[in-house]
């Protein structure tokens, strides 16, 4: 090993990260047995990742969530206000909650941008978004958003893991957990970052939690290699890496035997066999050559303005299509959050994602997975109608709102071609059908066969759940 150079084998680096690889990196497939599907037993203390029966007959099988993290305007793009534009420039005499006092206005901004009605269901989207246009006969629009908490990092928590606090197990783990995978090849739960930037909170979007560290997820880089530590040095591989490995597989299981119920030390046995497999499976999925030039435009792929996105959404289509669970992708730290600027700055983050994520739904439909995969495209906020920075049009913005903003979601069980929730005039508060993060999480799970009271995992004695009886109502109206 040259020891100036920064890098390490394959070798000194398990020796010193004491066997600790995590999800992905070390190539061996260390059990082959026990394949077949069980019921989900959720007080048990074996943990894997085999596929487990819900609750009850699930509609989604599968789940793409793109986190739009920083807080999408939902008046410039999901929410058409004509009573906001005829009253744009005069003053607010609503309650208004800033997170930036110190240049804050309560002089209304009305859209810049203008609304159309597209599809049959004649929903009413920004011009902004061309491509989402041509799906809105697919999704529910979800208008009546709330939080009810004013920061990224709480209404991120709010929304990835059910409470407004850290340390909490985020959506895709409680699903891996409940339902385990319908691949053994391939993770469970799979995070597609942006090669910007992570979103606030970092990988707290992706964290098991106190679940058992299987259930993490697996973290994919936007550039090459998009999976580190993949294949092995050149003089460990073959008989030699078998050999070490085989051992290694008894020394685990000879102490798991003699301390039964260690989750950690199963979690990482499993995890070393899901990395066996990766060495195969994780090239093939990622690796979109072979997908077809119309495929290709679809996503947007061949333009550099939407390629990189459009580039992930494919991939996301393909992870799902062979048995991953959960997939979210994510744009990078504060891409929507349009504090100052956002005459420039909206229409930049808009056509980043917009052809890539209209392209997803439409070919999962084309493909016949869009009835078993749900399709979410959301952040954890919205804006507020008023002025902020009250400078002249190249610093106009608007602060945060998480007291009614807007998200769609697409196949899985829901409801095609629909509008639900309204926030007031002016498209600051939620006031009618409200979706608290709790209610959409119930509704979630409820479409992937689970009760969300009864999902539960015991913490030091304590049953503890994604919405820890915090609420959480069923929105069957949006239910197809």
């Amino acid at each position: 090993m040259n020891t100036n150079c920064g890098c390490l084998t394959r070798r000194h680096f398990i020796e010193r990260s004491g066997f600790n690889l995590g999800a992905m990196g070390l190539a061996w497939l260390l059990k082959q047995d026990g394949l077949l599907a069980k019921p989900i037993d959720l007080e048990t203390q074996h943990f894997d990742l085999l596929p487990k029966k819900p609750q009850f007959q699930p509609r989604a099988r599968a789940m793409i969530s793109m986190f739009m993290q920083g807080g999408p305007s939902q008046v410039d793009l999901f929410d058409p206000k004509p009573e906001l534009t005829k009253h744009s420039g005069e003053k607010f005499t609503g309650d208004l909650k800033f997170d930036d006092a110190a240049h804050a206005s309560t002089k209304l901004l009305g859209s810049p941008w203008k609304f159309d009605k597209h599809g049959q269901s004649g929903i009413e989207t920004s011009e902004l978004l061309p491509h989402f246009a041509g799906i809105v006969d697919d999704v529910v629009l979800i208008r009546g958003m709330q939080t009810g908490v004013n920061n990224h990092g709480q209404a991120i928590y709010a929304l990835q893991n059910g409470r407004i606090l850290g340390g909490r197990p985020s959506l895709g783990s409680w699903l891996g957990y409940a339902l385990g995978s319908e691949t053994q090849e391939l993770p469970a739960f799979v995070a597609l970052t942006d090669p910007r930037g992570l979103p606030v909170l970092g990988v707290d979007h992706w964290t098991n939690g106190w679940l058992p560290s299987i259930y993490q997820g697996t973290a994919v880089r936007a550039v090459e290699p998009r999976i580190p530590n993949l294949d092995p040095a050149p003089h460990l591989r073959g008989e030699a890496q078998a050999n070490y490995l085989g051992f290694l597989d008894k020394l685990n299981q000879q102490h798991l035997a003699q301390h039964p119920g260690e989750s950690d030390l199963e979690a990482r046995i499993a995890s070393y066999a899901l990395a066996g497999k990766l060495q195969t499976a994780a090239k093939e999925v990622l690796d979109i050559s072979g997908e077809s030039a119309a495929t290709k435009r679809l996503y947007g792929i061949d333009d550099p303005a939407t390629a990189e996105f459009g580039t992930r959404c494919l991939i996301a289509r393909r992870l799902v299509e062979r048995g991953v669970r959960f997939v979210q992708l994510y744009t990078g730290n504060q891409t929507w959050d349009h504090h100052k600027g956002i005459y420039g700055s909206l229409p930049a983050a808009c056509k980043y994602v917009d052809k890539g994520s209209a392209g997803l739904v439409a070919d999962l439909k084309a493909r016949g997975l869009l009835d078993s995969t749900v399709v979410h495209w959301g952040g954890e906020m919205g804006r507020l109608p008023v002025i902020q920075y009250d400078g002249g049009r190249d610093v106009v913005g608007r602060d945060h709102n998480t007291y009614g903003f807007s998200m769609w979601v697409a196949g899985g069980g829901f409801k095609a071609g629909m509008t639900y929730g309204e926030t007031d005039d002016f498209g600051h508060k939620a006031v009618k059908d409200i979706v608290s993060n709790h209610d959409y999480h119930a509704t979630l799970l409820h479409l992937f066969g689970l009760d969300h009271a009864n999902l539960t995992f015991r913490r030091n004695g304590t049953p503890m759940s994604l919405t820890d009886n915090q609420g959480g109502r069923l929105v069957t109206e949006i239910f197809g």
